[in-house]
């Protein structure tokens, strides 16, 4: 046990001081990489407006790795099927309570899987909706409306749901958006450069956010 708690009290110290950002890999066959040049682009984003400093190497880390306590904030996205293990969900909740935070960017199709396996993280909280009013929508640029909608997809509102833990917010699921993929190269969805740019100004709003709070 005293091993376990020392190599969570490393982590958590270099996790105060860290700007590394990464990209979550999990198990159940969804394409955990899609969007490959969002996050990078987002990065190079913040550290060009906002003043960060932020490591452009991304890396990638495993659901149920230790690894993740060297982050900060941790990035998940994809369309289809989400699995974590008890072990996962264990490492995930240790992470997210030590002062770690997670944005789940659904690409479509993601959210009746994330949601079921959050469950496992914390079996007693709900997603629930985050306030227009709350400072992850002007960290840096204003949304006084909320969430941005990047893509259409259901003809649905975009939403940013969140999981709280002692008034902070840890995770936020953002669903009906889609900014992963306003924050790709312009080809890569031909996106106007107006839409590209109030998804990444977003973006910024919740890397701010992170490494604020």
């Amino acid at each position: 046990m005293r091993i376990i708690f020392t190599l969570y009290f490393t982590f958590f110290t270099a996790l105060l001081f860290s700007q590394d950002v990464a990209i979550v890999k999990y198990k159940g066959g969804g394409d955990w990489y899609s969007n490959p040049t969002a996050l990078p682009n987002l990065v190079k984003y913040c550290n060009d407006n906002i003043d960060t400093s932020i490591n452009e190497n991304i890396q990638t880390v495993e659901a149920g790795s230790i690894d993740i306590f060297q982050f900060p904030f941790l990035h998940m996205t994809g369309h289809g099927n989400v699995f974590f293990s008890d072990d996962d969900a264990e490492n995930l909740r240790n992470y997210l309570i030590s002062g770690g935070f997670l944005h789940i960017d659904d690409n479509y199709g993601m959210a009746p899987y994330i949601t079921k396996e959050l469950k496992k993280v914390f079996p007693n909280s709900e997603l629930i909706e985050i306030p227009k009013d709350h400072k992850i929508f002007s960290a840096a640029f204003d949304f006084p409306n909320g969430l941005p909608k990047i893509h259409e997809h259901d003809g649905k509102a975009p939403q940013a749901l969140g999981i709280f833990k002692d008034n902070r917010l840890v995770l936020l699921f953002t669903f009906e958006s889609d900014l992963g993929d306003g924050w790709e190269d312009p080809e890569v969805h031909n996106d106007p450069e107006d839409v590209r740019e109030k998804a990444l100004k977003m973006g910024a709003n919740i890397v701010k956010y992170v490494f604020e709070n």
